[in-house]
């Protein structure tokens, strides 16, 4: 029996997952360093303006392809990256004991991703 709630929920992960899945996905390259560190302000309980470049020509700069790669694995292109493999489940370390033999993103999350990223061009 679900808990009530408990779809919701389900969705605001999966929605989170998304959304950190577009972050890392500008840095799929590796960690910043300190130079490429931007300034911020704090304004009450937000920093308002984007730390990073947006994501506004990502379907200009990568192929449907190349984006689902990225999502799929992008150890194949960057094997020191820090982004997550959001479809893989073989062969990775740290994986938390609710994670094991299951990918971040189904299929159907990984595929509306990449119809969203496409979009995105300049």
């Amino acid at each position: 029996m679900r808990k009530p709630g408990s779809a919701r929920l389900r969705r605001k992960r999966s929605v989170d997952a998304v959304v950190a899945g577009l972050a890392a996905l500008l840095t799929w390259t590796g960690a910043a360093s300190p130079e490429e560190l931007r300034s911020y302000t704090i304004a009450g309980d937000a920093i308002q303006g984007t730390l990073a470049p947006d994501l506004s020509e990502a379907g200009s700069r990568w192929s449907e392809g190349q984006l689902r790669l990225r999502l799929v694995d992008a150890t194949r292109l960057n094997p020191d990256t820090i982004m997550p493999a959001y479809y893989r489940v073989e062969g990775l370390t740290r994986v938390g004991p609710t994670w094991l033999g299951k990918p971040i993103l189904n299929a159907g999350q990984i595929e509306d991703v990449i119809a969203f990223l496409v979009t995105l061009r300049d």
